[in-house]
């Protein structure tokens, strides 16, 4: 409550204003905990708990209807909330250890209807499951100019900042190193050279003992996973001018069979600024990988992202932060010991009002 009354409200005063900014901000996120993916859910749900809220809310005027809801969406500063948003995780969570995978997924739900669908690229605490920040990508631009921005705003210092392909640029490995940070990057043809050269380097030590090497295997939901992860130290291959203190250069071989299918191969190369064995660039990698499940998946799937249809100005973007603090309130819930499906959670919360007030941590009036 306390970070979100920094926000400035954007309704305009001029207009008159009946509802409060910050009472119709916890209503969202009361009602998003409890399962409820779109506007129109959030207001039915609000009426319906409306005597709940109020030992919580004044709800001077009651529940806000839907299109007053959708218009302080669009017209919220997403750059405020996000701030807010940011400051709130750092007060909860503190000093974080291991690593943060830095990922975009686009908002498909938000490309109809004749306008773009926006992408937004988001740091995620590996450890805890924990978002850390987002940020949307421009029009007409893509990653490696929003990657900059959302690093700029995080504490990364002695943290591992793993990127896919499109983050292994020069200048965003400088400004890890820059921050404290170390970076693990994967390497594909947008670096020709570099990827030559290791390549070429991992080609000819392949008999050699400076390989040091990692194997490990994986059965899940009928796919089996094998994965080699080989390392060699970086020093004569890697130019340090263009890649600041780069000291590991990296290769993970991984063999994919679901069910009865073919078995595929994959072949991918790393850079990092850390000193890795071969066991922790696995795990790194696999811990970066592990993005696609723990949050664009649980995004789209559990929290209907894709499926939106709220398309207009700020909204999309600020109704997909709205979805990540009710995550990150979920996962940062010590006192769950049951250890149930995020869905069921929600579920929960949406049934037992002890649960919600236990997650949100509101405070009576």
């Amino acid at each position: 409550m306390c970070c979100l009354r920094e926000v400035d409200d954007p309704h305009k005063p001029s207009n008159g204003t009946l509802h409060d900014f910050v009472e119709m901000l916890v209503i969202a996120m009361a009602a998003a905990l409890s399962d409820c993916d779109t506007i129109e859910d959030i207001v039915d749900w609000g009426r319906t708990k409306e005597p709940w809220l109020r030992k919580f809310l004044v709800l001077k005027n009651g529940i806000p209807s839907e299109e007053t809801f959708l218009r302080v969406f669009r017209a919220l500063d997403p750059k405020q909330f996000e701030a807010a948003f940011r400051r709130w995780v750092v007060g909860v969570v503190g000093a974080l250890r291991g690593g943060v995978a830095v990922d975009g997924k686009t908002v498909r739900g938000s490309g109809s209807g004749g306008e773009t669908a926006i992408h937004m690229v988001s740091a995620l605490a590996t450890e805890l499951g924990i978002v850390l920040g987002q940020e949307k990508v421009a029009s007409k631009s893509n990653e490696i100019t929003a990657i900059p921005e959302l690093l700029k705003a995080l504490y990364i210092k002695g943290l591992l900042v793993s990127i896919d392909a499109m983050g292994c640029q020069k200048s965003i490995a400088r400004q890890i190193t820059d921050q404290g940070g170390d970076y693990l990057l994967a390497v594909k043809g947008n670096q020709p050279t570099l990827l030559e050269a290791l390549e070429t380097e991992f080609i000819d030590q392949s008999g050699c003992d400076t390989v040091k090497r990692h194997g490990l295997a994986h059965k899940s939901r009928g796919r089996i996973v094998g994965q080699i992860a080989s390392v060699l130290p970086a020093h004569g291959i890697v130019d340090l001018a263009d890649w600041p203190k780069c000291r590991t250069i990296g290769l993970v071989d991984s063999l994919r069979q679901v069910g009865n299918n073919e078995s595929s191969f994959e072949r991918r190369y790393y850079i990092s600024s850390r000193d890795l064995t071969a066991e922790q660039l696995a795990v790194s990698v696999r811990s970066h990988w592990g993005v696609e499940n723990r949050l664009h998946w649980v995004l789209d799937v559990s929290f209907g992202e894709d499926a939106s249809t709220v398309r207009k100005d700020n909204a999309p973007q600020n109704l997909s932060l709205l979805k990540k603090i009710v995550l990150n309130l979920i996962r940062l819930d010590a006192a769950d010991n049951t250890k149930t499906s995020l869905r069921r959670t929600r579920k929960r919360a949406a049934w037992d009002d002890d649960v919600r007030l236990r997650i949100l941590g509101l405070t009576p009036l």
